[in-house]
C-alpha cells in the first residue's frame, strides 16, 4: 500500500467519523447555525425588540451573505404574528430603504422565488394549517385554550399555519428559527417559547444550534456603558466576560457584562467591600452559607468586606451590573474556588 493511499484512507475515515463534509469547509454535524441561519436569527431579534439600527446592519449583512430580498421579506412578514403589526411594519419599511439604498449604490440583490399563492377557501386552508402544525409538532395540537375560545383555533390553522407557514419561500425549520429568535428577544412569552423550541427540534435543530439562536437573540446592544473589553481577570471567570471602566478616579466604577451562565469564582473582598448595581438582564449573587439570590434590573447588592460570595448570569440571558468599589486602604480581591456546575444548575 502506498502512502499517498494510506493518507487518502485515513481522511476517508476521519471524515466519516467526524461527520464532516469538505465541500464549502462546512461540518455535517450542524452543531452551529450556518450563516444563513445566523442572519435569519439575528433579524428575527432586531425585528422583535424594534431595535432598528441593529436591523438597518444585520439585513445589509445578511443580503450581502446572499440571502435574497424575499426571504428578508417573508421574515418580516411572518414575525407580525409574534411581533405585532407596529414592529412588523417598521421592519418593512426598514428593509423597503435599506433595499433601495443598495440599489442605489449599484449593488444587485438576488430577489429570489416568489411566495406560494393560497386558496381562499376556508374550509381548504383550514386543513392546510392543521396538517401544518400537526407537521411542525409532530403530533395532533390539542390546548385548553381552543376549547374556551374556538376561533382562536381557527385564526391559528388558517391564518398563522396557512396563509403565513405554508407561504415557502422559508423551509420550517428557517422560520421556527425566525419565531424562537423573536420570543427568545422578548419577556413573557417564556411558554410560547417552550413549544416553540419543541416544534424546532422536530424540524432538526439541535440543542447547541437553539442555545445559538437564544444567545444570538438576547445579546445586548442596549448596554448603557458599552461592553468594554473582554475581561483580563478571566480565569476567574467559567466563560466570557466583558469589562468597562467607567471612572478610575476618587472610586473604582467598571461596567461588567456576562455572557449566559457565566460566573465569577467564590471570592472575597478584603479591605473594601463592592456595591452591584444590576442594568441589564437576569443573574444571581450568593452568599457563602446562604442561598442564591436573583437579580434583575434595578437591583443592588450591598457587599461587605471579608464576605465569601459570587456573582454572574443566569442560564438564559445576558448579565450586566456596575460594580463599585468601595475605597480602601490596601484593598484586594482573594480568588477562590469555581462554583461547580452542580451548583449552579439547581439555579433556574
Amino acid at each position: 500500500m502506498t502512502k499517498k493511499l494510506l493518507v487518502g484512507i485515513v481522511a476517508v475515515v476521519m471524515v466519516a467519523i467526524l461527520g464532516i463534509t469538505l465541500f464549502g469547509g462546512k461540518s455535517m454535524a450542524k452543531t452551529k447555525l450556518n450563516t444563513k441561519q445566523q442572519h435569519i436569527a439575528t433579524i428575527a431579534a432586531a425585528t422583535s425588540r424594534g431595535d432598528m439600527e441593529t436591523l438597518t446592519v444585520a439585513l445589509n449583512n445578511a443580503l450581502d451573505d446572499g440571502l435574497t430580498v424575499n426571504e428578508g421579506k417573508e421574515i418580516l412578514v411572518q414575525l407580525y404574528a409574534y411581533c405585532g403589526f407596529p414592529r412588523s411594519l417598521n421592519a418593512i419599511t426598514n428593509m423597503m430603504n435599506v433595499v433601495n439604498d443598495r440599489q442605489s449604490k449599484g449593488i444587485k440583490d438576488v430577489v429570489g422565488v416568489e411566495p406560494t399563492p393560497l386558496t381562499q377557501d376556508v374550509a381548504t386552508r383550514n386543513q392546510i394549517g392543521g396538517k401544518t402544525r400537526e407537521g411542525l409538532t409532530g403530533q395532533k395540537f390539542s390546548a385548553a385554550f381552543t376549547d374556551f375560545t374556538p376561533a382562536i383555533d381557527d385564526f391559528l390553522k388558517e391564518h398563522l399555519f396557512a396563509d403565513i407557514f405554508a407561504r415557502g419561500v422559508l423551509n420550517e425549520q428557517e422560520r421556527e428559527i425566525a419565531t424562537i429568535a423573536a420570543l427568545a428577544a422578548k419577556t413573557g412569552v417564556e411558554g410560547q417559547l417552550a413549544g416553540h423550541i419543541a416544534m424546532g427540534k422536530n424540524q432538526g435543530l439541535t440543542d447547541e444550534q437553539i442555545n445559538e439562536i437564544k444567545y444570538i437573540a438576547t445579546k445586548p446592544t442596549d448596554i448603557i456603558f458599552g461592553f468594554g473589553t473582554e475581561n483580563p481577570f478571566g480565569q476567574y471567570f467559567t466563560g466570557k466576560s466583558y469589562l468597562g471602566p467607567i471612572s478610575t478616579e476618587q472610586v473604582g466604577i467598571f461596567n461588567v457584562t456576562f455572557e449566559p451562565t457565566v460566573r465569577n469564582n467564590w471570592h472575597i473582598h478584603h479591605g473594601g467591600g463592592q456595591i452591584l448595581m444590576v442594568t441589564h438582564g437576569r443573574g444571581w449573587y450568593q452568599e457563602w452559607g446562604k442561598p442564591a439570590v436573583e437579580l434583575k434590573p434595578g437591583d443592588k447588592v450591598n457587599i461587605a468586606p471579608g464576605v465569601k460570595h459570587w456573582h454572574g448570569a443566569a442560564r438564559d440571558s445576558w448579565f450586566t451590573h456596575i460594580a463599585i468599589e468601595v475605597p480602601s486602604e490596601n484593598g484586594r480581591t482573594e480568588w477562590l474556588e469555581k462554583v461547580s456546575d452542580e451548583e449552579y444548575n439547581k439555579l433556574k
